[in-house]
């Protein structure tokens, strides 16, 4: 009954630490591919098959439903992964939906015309692979109108936060909500649109200032895989044993996912 949670690096525990919270009788297995981190400065070709790599790794592990929690391998890669790789009996699903639907308060499946919202200025920080994508402002102008996304690609930030450098990393993000303010003066929204983000929230927030809403999104899937779960219970897989699985240096990655999830983490080679 193993899920599985895939991210280019450790961002993707901020997931994890989230869904295992809600869903505490859930074994998951997580896949950090720490040796090609990051993917945010890589082409969408070689993003889709690192991605496709991983998930067929976890789909090896009993792990019939996989959680891309990393926002440039959802934006870059699932689609395709969708149309050409992914057969009838697996799952794969993206970070991106519970955030559309939480800023424009409506579900996936609601098909009605595209409608106003009450954000009409959004922030959105994200890789410079997510940033290209677009896929973040396709999908909401699907649903939304009105609304006005400004994107900011926030190169260096996942690096040092991988590296565990958090001085560079809190001096990277000011730098980059300075460059959006100057562009979008005035934001009503900002999204977090790296799962490594969240591990920063408290420095966008003083930087942005609270008059501004920041949407992190560890919680959002969180409630959104119990939703799923509970409406397809056949997806949760054939695996038992939960885990964390890297393809790069196990103690070094272990190390730095000990600091980030505050308890004892240990990852064995992929």
């Amino acid at each position: 009954m193993a899920v599985g949670v895939f991210d280019s690096g450790l961002g993707g525990l901020t997931v994890l630490d989230a869904v295992q919270k809600r869903l505490p009788d859930v074994p998951f297995v997580y896949f950090a591919d720490s040796a090609h981190a990051p993917y945010g400065v890589r082409d969408a070709d070689d993003i889709y098959e690192l991605t496709t790599a991983a998930v067929q790794r976890l789909w090896d592990a009993g792990c019939d439903l996989v959680i891309l929690a990393c926002n440039t391998a959802s934006a870059a890669a699932l689609r395709r992964m969708q149309e050409n790789f992914i057969p009838r009996d697996k799952r794969v699903l993206g970070v991106f939906v519970p955030l559309i639907e939480a800023l424009t308060e409506r579900n996936w499946g609601d098909n009605s015309p595209p409608r106003e919202v009450a954000v009409k200025h959004v922030a959105l920080f994200a890789t410079p692979a997510t940033v290209r994508s677009r896929a973040f402002q396709r999908e909401l102008a699907f649903r939304a109108i009105g609304v006005d996304v400004e994107a900011q690609a926030c190169g260096g930030v996942v690096d040092a936060i991988e590296e565990g450098d958090t001085i560079l990393a809190e001096a990277l993000v000011r730098s980059h909500v300075d460059a959006l303010l100057r562009k979008m003066p005035e934001p009503d929204a900002a999204i977090l649109g790296c799962t490594h983000y969240p591990l920063m929230e408290e420095t966008f927030q003083d930087a942005l200032g609270q008059g501004v809403r920041v949407y992190s999104q560890a919680n959002l899937v969180a409630e959104s895989l119990a939703d799923y779960l509970g409406r397809h219970p056949a997806m949760i897989g054939p695996g038992t044993e939960g885990g964390f699985l890297t393809t790069g240096d196990p103690r070094k990655v272990s190390d730095r996912a000990t600091q980030f999830l505050r308890r004892q983490v240990t990852f064995t080679a992929a």
